[in-house]
Parts: structure tokens; sequence; C-alpha cells
């Protein structure tokens, strides 16, 4: 893993973080699949007793963020 490098202000005080691409994309998208398990998990808990697939449940989920 990369060593970040930060961006400081005249007292030392860490303002920013620099990243290669790759760990930022990697980052992103780790974030992105945390989400969708913590949506599942949400709707898992307010199951009615109808059930879908996960890859059913990814593809409603993505066509509702188009929407916004």
């Amino acid at each position: 893993m990369p060593t970040p490098q930060f961006i400081t202000d005249n007292t030392g005080k860490k303002l920013a973080v620099v990243l290669p691409i790759k760990e930022y994309n990697k980052l992103i998208e780790e974030l992105e699949d945390l989400d969708d398990v913590k949506e599942f998990d949400k709707v898992k808990r307010e199951d009615d007793g109808s059930r879908i697939t996960m890859d059913d449940y990814i593809k409603i989920r993505k066509s509702k963020s188009n929407n916004v």
C-alpha cells in the first residue's frame, strides 16, 4: 500500500491527503460495496416475507440511484 501524502497548513495541521488514483478508486469501490451491504441488511430487517436475489436488489438499487 502506498504511503499517503498530506497537505498541511503553516502550523503543520493536516488539511488534505493525496493518494494515487488507483488507491482512491479502490477506496471508493469498497465504500460503495459497504453501502450496498448496509442497504441490503436494512431491507432484510424490514422483510415482509418476500424474497429477491442479491443481483435483483443491486439492479433495483442502481436504478433508483440513477433516477436521483
